[in-house]
């Protein structure tokens, strides 16, 4: 056996092998989301939606998106400027 093969670190599933975990509603909205986000963090929010809303997927999803756009809307000013996004009148 390889000497690093006996690590004492803790080791780290796949990031691929992650998503693949998740539940399928939830793979198909990280598919479309506007945020990288990690499987990990994903399903923590997922599992809190879920304890809030039950078998309702549809205020599951709802739920998502929220996160989502307060994670753009607290972001986007620190990334982008106080300016963004564009306002047109």
């Amino acid at each position: 056996m390889r000497a690093n093969l006996k690590s004492s670190l803790r080791r780290r599933s796949s990031p691929m092998a992650e998503f693949d975990r998740l539940p399928p509603d939830l793979r198909r909205w990280l598919a479309q989301a506007a945020l990288p986000w990690s499987a990990r963090s994903a399903l923590r929010l997922w599992h809190r939606a879920v304890r809030q809303y039950g078998p309702d997927r549809q205020a599951i999803l709802a739920h998502l998106a929220r996160a989502e756009a307060r994670s753009l809307a607290r972001d986007s000013p620190a990334i982008w400027g106080d300016g963004y996004p564009l306002m047109r009148e």
